[in-house]
């Protein structure tokens, strides 16, 4: 929890409780409780206020139609890359300890 452990924790509470009060402190928790939803609130209009700019101007279409062609496109080279690939790379792999000789020293 933002990286603070347990004992830091209950230093921070001790602390709160030595400057304002055991009375004080559920009024302080349920206002900072409040201004969080408010937070919140705020954020997620500000969320569908810029979606709905989005959506009146055609953007939001715009890049479902982008990431549309993506996959299209993605999917025409997965089709052309269906041939295998494996049988070659393990002849070359054979070749490589089959050589024998002053060419296998350099190497």
């Amino acid at each position: 929890m933002f990286g603070i452990g347990g004992g830091e924790l209950m230093f921070i509470i001790f602390i709160a409780l030595m400057l304002f009060g055991s009375d004080k402190i559920p009024d302080i928790a349920r206002a900072m409780g409040k201004g969080m939803a408010q937070l919140k609130n705020a954020t997620n209009e500000i969320k569908n206020e810029i979606q709905k700019g989005a959506e009146a101007n055609g953007i939001d279409t715009s890049f479902k139609e982008l990431t549309s062609g993506f996959t299209t496109e993605v999917e025409k080279v997965k089709e052309s890359l269906d041939t295998d690939i494996t049988a070659p790379l393990e002849k070359t792999t054979q070749d490589i300890e089959e050589l024998t000789g002053p060419i296998k020293r350099q190497l």
